[in-house]
């Protein structure tokens, strides 16, 4: 089979195992970011005073149940143990997340066994609600007013600008509630963090004889006719000039601080409460345990409307943002010789471990096609 030349836009885990597993296949990638770095928003960098290991765009936990997904990161850096413990200041209280035993019985001042907790957010629940459609009608039926209104309703309004009743039931639905003092926040057979960060991880996943790399440089049509092939993880609407209007995103800001000594103790604080305008606050050292810092570096996180000029972090998802992408997806699905790849590529909020399962998946695709001659997806999954 003769090599191809394969164009990738985008340093991001997406683009970097494309890239390293088409490399590995013997063909020639070249990779471009309009960044100056790699590893798009999982790039990590030591903050050159106190050497604390710092999530530049925010915080990013590895978790999953993909135990090739896991063997695969693990193959290009050294994953440390870590457990995902969140905390939530209301009401001048600090409480556990996701909402557990413990939470329930400081919130409500009681010493429930797991059974009597059951029944008391049963009668908590609002049982006229039988087929809650939206965010809020599923808290008031799953956890009921005084847990809502405490940890989710104006924390909500904060992350996504828009009130719960907006938003679909089906984002509650990852927000699990527990009748035991499990505080870990997920509950994935794997989690970690990389010893030396994320930016490292990419670093060696795009270190191959195969693959060129070249920062600051942004995507250019006119160019594409030069390979045989693009995979692009840029934002869809930005390849077609935005013709049907920009898709809706959440941006965040960092307000970065730091502080001699541990801040907060926890590497993730959440503040619920409706007067305090950030979300969260993020102190980076305690996502690396292993690691022993004086000074902390912390952040407190804003979300906010993603303008013209910003970095998209959340897809909004909502009925006229779908409208809208399925006008690009049947564009796009006329193209040939073009895939379109990771979280803005696909408009869709994507965790690591499905981005890096994805991007396996649309290279091993790729190769297939070349091999029987069937013309390559477009879109390897469904993103309507």
């Amino acid at each position: 089979m003769m090599s191809k030349n394969i164009l990738v836009v985008g340093a991001g885990f997406s683009g970097a195992v494309i890239a390293r597993e088409l490399a590995e296949s013997g063909h020639n990638v070249e990779v471009i970011d309009s960044r100056n770095h790699i590893a798009g928003n999982c790039y990590s960098e030591r903050e050159h005073v106190s050497q604390v290991m710092i999530h530049t765009y925010g915080p990013h936990i590895f978790h999953t149940d993909n135990e090739k997904v896991w063997a695969y990161i693990n193959k290009y850096g050294n994953m440390m143990p870590y457990t995902n413990r969140v905390k939530a200041t209301v009401n001048n209280k600090v409480f556990s997340l996701p909402i557990n035993l413990h939470t329930i019985n400081q919130f409500f001042e009681k010493t429930c066994n797991p059974d009597e907790a059951k029944k008391l957010i049963e009668s908590k629940g609002e049982k006229s609600i039988s087929a809650p459609v939206t965010f809020e009608e599923q808290a008031l039926r799953f956890v009921g007013k005084e847990l809502y209104e405490a940890f989710f309703k104006s924390y909500t309004i904060k992350q996504w600008g828009m009130h719960p009743k907006e938003l679909p039931a089906s984002i509650l639905k990852r927000l699990p509630v527990r009748f035991n003092y499990d505080d870990n926040y997920f509950n994935h057979k794997y989690q970690g963090m990389p010893e030396n960060g994320y930016t490292a991880i990419v670093e060696s996943i795009l270190d191959h004889k195969n693959v060129k790399v070249s920062l600051n440089t942004s995507f250019d049509l006119k160019t594409r006719e030069n390979y045989d092939h693009v995979f692009y993880s840029g934002p869809l609407d930005a390849f077609y000039e935005h013709e049907f209007g920009r898709l809706g995103y959440r941006t965040l800001d960092f307000e970065e601080f730091t502080y001699e000594g541990d801040y907060q103790g926890c590497a993730v604080m959440n503040y619920c409460e409706p007067d305090i305008p950030y979300t969260r606050i993020t102190e980076h050292k305690y996502f690396a345990p292993w690691e022993k810092h004086e000074k902390s570096i912390c952040y407190k996180e804003y979300s906010r409307s993603c303008g013209e000029n910003d970095i998209p972090y959340y897809p909004i998802r909502q009925v006229g943002e779908m409208d809208m992408l399925s006008k690009y997806i049947s564009l796009a699905e006329k193209e040939s010789k073009i895939t379109f790849i990771g979280r803005l590529g696909t408009y869709r909020y994507l965790d690591m471990d499905v981005t890096i399962a994805e991007a396996l998946n649309t290279a091993e695709c790729y190769l297939k096609s070349l091999k029987s001659e069937d013309k390559m997806p477009v879109f390897t999954v469904d993103v309507r």
